[in-house]
């Protein structure tokens, strides 16, 4: 008998689910639009996994794109009731388990406030390294900010040549940014 997969590919069902815990999870400055998010599910390189609830809902979620020689996590985010029992931890584990020994990468916001710098600790407990290079991300549609934000990597740090190649991925393939401002 095959083994059940840990997660679940959104469907039109448990997208909207999945949306929710983005929304309760971002900021709107660092979420896209929920037409905005739906429409990635139609983009190759992105995928949109679920881990599902025992009720049939969605406990956590985490947005990634497979790009080139790396996996970009865009979101990774916990229902609120779930929160605190190790959820996050252990979709980032089953990640690890299924990527193909790919990096990893993603966006965090500079450790200069407490919550920026607990969550940077919760990814150096996974295996993350934070890189010292300069990054903005653009804006995530109309009245929405570009952030200032820094990238971190698993399973090690990367040196400023592979930080411009894995931003200029991003930038095209991401943001549809054919150049970086």
């Amino acid at each position: 008998m095959k083994e059940k997969s840990f997660f679940e590919g959104a469907d039109s069902e448990s997208f909207e689910a999945a949306y929710a815990i983005i929304e309760a999870s971002f900021p709107r400055s660092e979420r896209r639009s929920r037409k905005g998010q739906q429409a990635l599910l139609e983009e190759a390189a992105y995928e949109l996994l679920t881990l599902p609830a025992p009720d049939g809902g969605v406990l956590a979620v985490l947005g990634v794109w497979h790009l080139g020689d790396f996996d970009y996590i865009e979101h990774a985010a916990v229902s609120v009731e779930a929160r605190g029992g190790g959820i996050g931890s252990r979709i980032f584990e089953e990640f690890f388990k299924i990527n193909g020994g790919r990096m990893v990468l993603l966006e965090v916001e500079p450790p200069e406030e407490t919550d920026a710098k607990r969550r940077i600790r919760f990814y150096e407990r996974l295996g993350f390294y934070l890189n010292p290079y300069d990054y903005c991300q653009p804006s995530l549609g109309e009245g929405k900010p570009a952030l200032p934000l820094q990238i971190m990597t698993y399973p090690e740090a990367i040196d400023q040549g592979r930080f411009e190649d894995c931003r200029s991925e991003l930038m095209r393939t991401v943001y549809h940014k054919d150049r970086i401002d």
